[in-house]
């Protein structure tokens, strides 16, 4: 009788399944166990909230912080889509936020949800200076993720609306990946984009140039609706949700 010693089955093989041979199975394991979990907790409708992770809660010791005030619309938008969607919708058919997981904007929003009785979604990303998720999602839908593409994959899926507040580089990505794809057609289903803060986007981007140096078209500006106000873009998602 042998006494060799067996060797381990490769779906338990830590040093293959950490390798780069392994890239497209972990990569699948992005895409199958979010997928289980959204299944198991009947999410097919989010609302994502896309902005600064730099925004801190209104410090009234600190009044000139310009991204204290979208901190609170953040939450407080939603909140009320959260406590919308519960009196308009049951179990699968609801609305449900959905951030990036980490602090600033993302936290607010998942504060909202929270606050409102609802569903709080966090898709968190690890990165070299660590993002750690916000004390505001549920435990059951906090997920981290490794692949940037398989995060954005999630984000656009289940997403219903996207609302953009002020942001830095990755907001600005994932602004300008979604309008291409709703630009180019990508998208089977329509997808309101609301960009709120138009004092600092128009700062930002000169949508005006672009324009008129024809590298996009004036049509190409009815994609997105810019807000200042909670009540104003709650007024329009509702009615377009």
């Amino acid at each position: 009788m042998s006494t060799k010693k067996r060797a381990p089955k490769a779906y338990r093989n830590q040093e293959f399944l950490n390798s780069p041979d392994a890239r497209t199975i972990r990569m699948l394991s992005e895409f199958y166990e979010p997928k289980s979990r959204f299944k198991k907790h009947k999410i097919n409708n989010i609302i994502v909230f896309f902005g600064s992770a730099r925004a801190k809660n209104f410090d009234p010791d600190a009044p000139n912080n310009l991204l204290s005030s979208y901190y609170v619309k953040a939450e407080d938008l939603a909140y009320k889509l959260t406590k919308w969607s519960q009196e308009n919708f049951k179990d699968s058919k609801g609305y449900h936020i959905c951030s990036g997981g980490g602090p600033g904007i993302m936290e607010a929003s998942n504060l909202g949800a929270q606050k409102g009785k609802g569903k709080s979604i966090g898709l968190n990303i690890s990165l070299p200076m660590e993002q750690y998720p916000n004390p505001y999602i549920d435990d059951e839908l906090n997920f981290e993720f490794h692949y940037f593409f398989m995060r954005k994959f999630w984000f656009v899926y289940l997403a219903k609306a996207l609302v953009i507040f002020p942001g830095g580089f990755g907001t600005m990505d994932e602004l300008f990946e979604a309008l291409t794809l709703v630009q180019t057609r990508k998208l089977s289903k329509p997808l309101p984009i609301v960009i709120f803060g138009t004092d600092y986007w128009n700062k930002l981007v000169n949508f005006d140039t672009m324009i008129e140096w024809g590298t996009i078209s004036k049509e190409d500006m009815d994609l997105i609706k810019f807000c200042d106000d909670v009540d104003e873009a709650f007024k329009y998602l509702t009615s377009v949700l």
